[in-house]
């Protein structure tokens, strides 16, 4: 099997998008691997091009074998339970930390690129901040499971001084093409669109915090195109190596994100705020930003995508009312 490249969980919602963009620059010798279920997530393979597909379990089992994938060049490790509500913390551990350590250790042994998905769910509340230096990372306090299992795997590269040779992109809020798959944790773009095309409204959740008025809670939103070019540049780039936040660095808030939305639409925007579940009022992030320091002083120098040019872009790329052809 002549492979270049490895995409985990490349019919998910990053991972399809970078495999569009490596077909662009003339790349299809990539092995997909993910779990499709019974879903819609393979409709994120159509259109794109690659030499093979995996199951993840299957890929597992065989990674290791004599001979197997010698010829890989990089390992774009995108697959991993995203889901913050997910409370089997077995299946995390095993899923979001062995499995990444495992393909992290095979990635070593052979010389190839490996480039990981963490989160910026690892910030917790966000007490601490969002820096993403080196002797910030052991301190973090994550608000669930999920953001633990993706700090486990971080806190172990670290502490094998294996952030000069692997590189991992803490995602913030990341929206755009191709996630309908991903249910409830959409981005609030998508149900945005959805909701407006529905009621002609969008809801958001009420303030609990005395600092943040309704709707004016903050988050660092990230168009999914700059998150691919990111992952990109660090392959063009493969002296650079670490941990690093993959943000905009600049905080909006869901106000913001509704009326670009709406406007997106060409329509006035209509808000309407509704109660948080009680079971998320207390694990809540009412603040998100990402420092953006030290990607800038690697060498990145893109600037982001704003806000409303990114909610424009994905608005004209969902299907027209009375379709169903959804991506």
């Amino acid at each position: 099997m002549e492979i270049k490249f490895i995409v985990t969980g490349g019919a998910g919602f990053i991972g399809c998008n970078l495999i569009a963009e490596l077909n662009r620059r003339g790349e299809q010798a990539i092995l997909v691997v993910d779990s499709l279920g019974t879903g819609g997530k393979w409709r994120n393979l159509v259109g794109l091009k690659y030499e093979d597909f995996m199951d993840k379990a299957l890929f597992r089992e065989g990674m290791w074998r004599e001979g197997l994938l010698d010829d890989v060049q990089a390992v774009f490790h995108l697959g991993a339970c995203s889901v913050t509500t997910e409370s089997d913390a077995d299946y995390l551990v095993d899923n979001n930390y062995a499995y990444s350590r495992e393909l992290c250790t095979w990635c070593l042994e052979r010389g190839a690129r490996f480039i990981y998905a963490s989160s910026a769910a690892t910030y917790g509340d966000g007490s601490l901040g969002y820096s993403d230096n080196d002797d910030v990372t052991p301190s973090l306090h994550p608000l669930n499971m999920y953001g633990y299992s993706k700090q486990m795997f971080d806190l172990w590269a670290l502490a094998n001084g294996l952030f000069s040779e692997i590189s991992g992109l803490k995602y913030f809020n990341v929206y755009g093409p191709r996630e309908d798959h991903k249910g409830e944790m959409r981005s609030v773009v998508n149900k945005a669109h959805s909701q407006i095309l529905d009621s002609g409204e969008v809801t958001l959740f009420k303030s609990y915090h005395p600092d943040y008025r309704d709707g004016e809670q903050k988050r660092d939103f990230v168009c999914v195109t700059d998150a691919v070019d990111v992952i990109l540049w660090f392959l063009d780039n493969p002296s650079i190596s670490g941990l690093f936040n993959c943000g905009t660095g600049i905080a909006r808030t869901w106000n913001d994100l509704a009326s670009a939305t709406f406007a997106a639409m060409d329509r006035e925007p209509k808000i309407r705020y509704i109660e948080m579940p009680g079971a998320l009022i207390e694990k809540y992030q009412y603040f998100t930003e990402a420092d953006m320091t030290k990607l800038r002083a690697a060498g990145y120098a893109t600037p982001p995508t704003n806000l409303e040019d990114g909610a424009r872009f994905y608005v004209q790329s969902l299907p027209s009312p009375g379709t169903t052809n959804r991506r």
